[in-house]
């Protein structure tokens, strides 16, 4: 697996892919057993890979007490983020729940304690909650660097404007954002933001909940079924983007999840893999391997393009370029 500089101002070198581990643990009535987590865990190392995004919400913090006991003898090689916001608890109390230093405070104590360390490598709200100050968000990161207990931060879930407004005010070094073939909003604004701001960008979700493998055209089940996501629902545009996954695909002799994150790993961030089982990961991990040609590329980068939306497309036209 390749290195590649987190950002532009960490120095941190991180594997090209990222392990999402919000399937690990069964808390939540569904998942991975820890045996099963436990075995991704260690092909991924295996395989060359340190970076492992969790959340103390992911199975009730069963996740990261996976994790925790599977790092607690080499710690130093791996990196970790994870997230508060959303509790471990299954019904949270309100003084628990959100973005304000409260939450931040019992977040991050009780992610550490499960993680069996004493240290956070990235450390994240997991979404804007809409209430808590930019403020308070950033003066509390703040506080968690100095004390040593975070040594980076980031945003996951924000809107564009908001992540630049804390990010001018501290040195925020990560952003977490949801891309695929089928979800190209973050082409509007969060690209040309991370690259201002010299952020990593980690992206999750990138086989758009496996629909972009075809499983569900043979009847498969998967994270769709459970959480219905219109983003993903096929449509002709969908149909398109799948078709030519499958024709690039069998060129290729690969599958088309693979061609999928191929297609991310282009766009030169930190795509996150999901894996639910030993086959999921090993498949996933092929797509480093693949070679897409710049044509394959501009057909997909046509068939999933966005209208950027104002002032972009205006800009555009002023500009001629």
């Amino acid at each position: 697996m390749k290195y590649n500089l987190f950002g532009t101002k960490t120095g941190l070198y991180a594997s090209e892919i990222i392990l999402g581990a919000a399937s690990f643990g069964t808390r939540s009535g569904y998942g991975t057993e820890p045996e099963n987590a436990k075995e991704i865990l260690t092909a991924y190392a295996d395989a060359g890979g340190n970076f492992i995004d969790t959340s103390d919400a992911y199975q009730l913090g069963q996740s990261e007490e996976i994790i925790g006991e599977f790092i607690k003898d080499q710690r130093s090689n791996f990196i970790i983020c994870t997230k508060y916001t959303r509790s471990s608890e299954a019904n949270a109390s309100i003084s628990n729940f959100g973005n304000h230093r409260k939450a931040m405070r019992q977040g991050i104590e009780s992610s550490l304690k499960r993680l069996k360390t004493d240290y956070i490598d990235i450390y994240m709200p997991h979404y804007d909650d809409g209430i808590t100050s930019i403020d308070e968000i950033t003066r509390g990161l703040e506080d968690l660097v100095s004390s040593g207990k975070v040594l980076y931060t980031g945003l996951t879930n924000f809107p564009a404007w908001k992540a630049s407004a804390i990010a001018s005010s501290i040195k925020l070094s990560a952003i977490q954002i949801e891309y695929n073939l089928l979800q190209r909003t973050a082409d509007r604004e969060f690209f040309a933001m991370a690259k201002h701001f010299g952020l990593g960008t980690m992206m999750y979700s990138p086989l758009a909940g496996g629909q972009l493998t075809g499983k569900y055209r043979k009847g498969e089940t998967g994270r769709i079924n459970r959480n219905s996501n219109e983003d993903y629902q096929e449509n002709e545009t969908v149909e398109k983007i799948i078709n030519e996954l499958f024709v690039i695909a069998a060129e290729l002799e690969v599958t088309p999840g693979q061609v999928a994150l191929a297609w991310v790993l282009s766009k030169g961030g930190f795509p996150l893999i999901g894996a639910r089982s030993i086959d999921h990961f090993n498949d996933a991990l092929k797509s480093t391997t693949i070679k897409l040609s710049d044509d394959h590329i501009q057909k997909l980068n046509r068939l999933s393009a966005i209208s950027l939306g104002y002032p972009h497309d205006l800009l555009k036209n002023v500009r001629g370029f």
